[in-house]
């Protein structure tokens, strides 16, 4: 199966980019890499039932700009450099789907919305017994 980043594997790492311009133009770069991968994303992990490509697209976007304020041309290329090795690893299937729908499509956030109603069907006795007792 070839996908579009089987080339990558063997490349050198780029040089340090000089300036924050540099850096924010390789920004780009990487994103549209990442949007272009998108659909071979989706076939190999058969995430079609689950989510979209847009939905996909809007979070690459928004883990992106979590380093918005970063403004060091070399601490950027990092972030870049861990960026792309994470892509080659999905797009080479690295990973396995659980982990792509954790990650990427319920996020960390989704996970936690279940704790708060764990004790709604429990008597009086309970409840309090679960207050003493929870860590």
């Amino acid at each position: 199966m070839a996908t579009p980043l089987r080339g990558l594997l063997g490349a050198k790492v780029p040089p340090n980019s000089k300036t924050l311009e540099e850096a924010r133009s390789r920004t780009f770069d990487f994103f549209k890499k990442a949007c272009r991968s998108l659909p071979t994303v989706m076939n190999i992990y058969n995430l079609d039932d689950v989510v979209t490509i847009s939905q996909l697209r809007s979070t690459i976007s928004a883990e992106i700009r979590k380093n918005a304020d970063v403004t060091n041309p070399k601490v950027i290329d990092m972030l870049l450099f861990k960026a792309m090795e994470e892509l080659t690893n999905v797009v080479d299937h690295a990973k396995q789907r659980h982990h792509i729908i954790g990650q990427y499509v319920v996020g960390r956030e989704g996970l936690v919305k279940d704790l708060g109603t764990k004790d709604e069907g429990a008597s009086d006795f309970l409840k309090r017994f679960y207050e003493t007792n929870y860590f």
